[in-house]
């Protein structure tokens, strides 16, 4: 007999189980990831970390998952640095795109002056706000 159940708690268990199924099943139907992580992190002259971008790279591509800066960084081109710095090391390891993606307006205009186009959208996401998603092809080194 199967049962579901759902759970705002989750053991890691769980997800380990979830998560290695998965990655079983994606690398039997189109081949290994080779998922690397990549971060950059913005120190100032204390240590305090003030700013960083959190990314993998995987099948190819480039992922970032985050881009912060602390107030007092920003407007002094370390969004642009970073992205760069990122995407240099993506074409090292021989992906072909990068994409991310924003709800924040601001970041969206970085993001196209980066040179990222956007490729979808979804409304309302938080309420009020449009979540974009964009994509920027990476030539070879």
């Amino acid at each position: 007999m199967v049962q579901i159940t759902l759970t705002a708690t989750p053991t890691e268990q769980e997800l380990t189980a979830i998560g290695e199924s998965l990655t079983a099943f994606n690398t039997a139907d189109v081949g290994p990831a080779d998922r690397l992580p990549l971060a950059i992190v913005l120190r100032d002259d204390d240590g305090v970390i003030v700013g960083g971008l959190s990314a993998y790279t995987a099948w190819g591509w480039l992922y970032i998952q985050w881009l912060w800066l602390a107030e007092t960084q920003r407007g002094a081109g370390w969004a642009g640095r970073m992205l760069d710095m990122a995407e240099t090391e993506a074409r090292r390891r021989t992906c072909h795109g990068a994409y991310i993606d924003t709800f924040n307006p601001t970041a969206l205009k970085v993001y196209q002056r980066a040179g990222y186009t956007p490729f979808g959208a979804l409304p309302d996401f938080p309420r009020g706000r449009t979540r974009t998603f964009l994509q920027k092809p990476l030539a070879p080194v």
